[in-house]
């Protein structure tokens, strides 16, 4: 059987993927171009926050073929290569951490941080932690270990503990979605059935509070509308690292 991209599981209403016989856009015409790919989770934070503020008229989506890059797209976009990245005001911005944040800061559309100092402060400090979340639970993930790690086991149990920080909902920082659930949310929702497929591990077993949280997302049409089939992220997942 032939090998088959991911892409062409995406919904029907996405863009296609850009590959490398696709000519570029009309670059630093004054549209504003946001550069992703449908795999990648670091990409799929910027899409949130770009379709939480409502800005999908506004921000161009753009999606490229990880697998098959445009050359111009390293040439004349973004030197590194790699999505995300934002073209605006004749500037190309990357890095998904400062993308959301600028999206928040510098578009309409409602906030996506709260205006208490105290939540403001504990939204610096999980956005700073989230690679220290990330980087061993995808050790785990990729490991050749039946179990998830200690390490990874701990990852989710420091996300529970900042869900307890505050009451007054179900989100990181509370009530609100905010820039620190659109950063984490690409990361679990891949996690969870990973996980549970080559680990048998379920992440919101004993964590009421992540469980509560998870089906809060799944509430948020900004995030559900760039969700994946979980199929076809595992299959690219066992595929890229050899775990078939």
């Amino acid at each position: 059987m032939a090998s088959v991209s991911p892409d062409n599981f995406v919904k029907k209403s996405f863009p296609p993927s850009l590959t490398s016989a696709s000519p570029p856009p009309s670059l630093f015409d004054g549209t504003t171009r946001l550069y992703v790919a449908y795999t990648c989770p670091f990409a799929q934070r910027t899409w949130i926050a770009r379709n939480y503020k409502g800005l999908q008229d506004k921000i161009k989506l753009i999606a490229i073929d990880l697998g098959d890059r445009p050359a111009w797209y390293k040439e004349k976009v973004y030197p590194e290569n790699k999505v995300p990245s934002l073209e605006h005001n004749n500037e190309v911005k990357g890095e998904s951490l400062n993308l959301i944040k600028y999206i928040d800061t510098h578009f309409e559309g409602p906030s996506l941080l709260p205006d208490d100092p105290a939540k403001q402060a504990f939204a610096e400090e999980l956005l700073a932690y989230s690679d220290s979340f990330i980087d061993p639970v995808f050790s785990s993930i990729v490991s050749k270990g039946e179990n998830i790690s200690a390490d990874g086991v701990a990852a989710f149990d420091k996300l529970e503990e900042f869900l307890i920080k505050f009451e007054d909902g179900p989100f990181f920082l509370g009530r609100d979605f905010s820039l620190v659930d659109v950063a984490y949310a690409p990361f679990v929702e891949r996690y969870q059935f990973l996980l549970s497929d080559l680990k048998k591990y379920d992440i919101t077993n004993s964590r009421p509070k992540l469980t509560s949280w998870i089906e809060e997302l799944k509430k948020i049409e900004a995030y559900t509308t760039t969700n994946l089939d979980p199929q076809v992220i595992l299959a690219h997942t066992k595929k890229k690292y050899g775990l078939a």
